[in-house]
């Protein structure tokens, strides 16, 4: 036999075996992008499930003090609930929270605690957005606290969203973030495991605050638009497969 010369037999088992590694390779990837897509699908299923919940919850009666969770669990599942407060200010330790936006403008978002009336602890107030003075940045917005007893109507939150910061000082009245638990210890002030998001109301008349609440962002959108990738691709890998494996073959065959 001359050489490299393959025998028939031996090239019909090579092609045989090519093509059940194709096959093979096809569907497993024609499985494994399907089953990401279905993912998706859920993942956008579950967010809209949790949407709705939080848009009935804003229908619910509105929490008293003496009525609002005092562990994290619970407070999750009151988070956007209505409430009306009633308290003290403690302006001393009032931050102003740098580098948020509302109406596509930077400034600062003012969160001070507010003193429960009848209980010892306080609960974080987000109270509304302040532009920053570009010229000064170091300048803190003035803002006035009612002195005597305050009403603070809007809605339970998550504590204050978390940026991005390259250095983990979180010290003095500007600050990036504002974690919970460490402001307690720091201030010496009891405070309940979220914040409140303040609207617009009597009690908040006059203060220059801003208080166009962005809605959480559930990203409904982006899991359906995910899961469409992941299905043509699945599409694309089968469609590729009979074109290259079954049809074209034949085409060459009858031609």
């Amino acid at each position: 036999m001359p050489v490299g010369h393959v025998a028939p037999a031996s090239s019909k088992v090579m092609e045989r075996w090519r093509s059940w590694v194709v096959l093979l390779a096809t569907l497993l990837v024609v499985a494994v992008t399907a089953r990401l897509g279905a993912w998706q699908l859920g993942r956008a299923a579950q967010k809209e499930d949790m949407q709705q919940a939080l848009d009935s919850r804003r229908l619910l009666p509105a929490l008293s003090e003496s009525s609002l969770p005092h562990d994290a669990a619970a407070a999750a599942l009151a988070h956007y609930r209505p409430v009306v407060l009633r308290g003290h200010w403690l302006a001393q330790h009032t931050v102003y929270l740098e580098n948020r936006q509302m109406n596509g403008r930077p400034g600062f978002y003012v969160v001070t605690p507010l003193q429960l009336l009848g209980e010892r602890d306080a609960v974080l107030v987000q109270r509304g957005w302040a532009p920053r003075d570009m010229q000064e940045r170091s300048r803190i917005p003035s803002v006035t606290a009612t002195a005597g007893i305050a009403q603070v109507d809007g809605h339970m939150a998550p504590p204050p969203a978390r940026l991005y910061e390259f250095a983990a000082v979180d010290s003095g009245a500007i600050r990036q973030n504002l974690d919970i638990e460490a402001f307690s210890r720091e201030t010496g002030v009891p405070l309940r495991p979220f914040s409140v998001l303040q609207a617009d109301a009597s009690g908040s008349a006059g203060d220059g605050l801003l208080r166009q609440w962005p809605r959480p962002a559930m990203d409904v959108h982006k899991h359906y638009g995910y899961a469409f990738q992941w299905f043509a691709l699945s599409a694309l890998t089968a469609g590729l497969y009979v074109w290259f494996q079954l049809v074209r073959p034949r085409l060459w065959r009858r031609a």
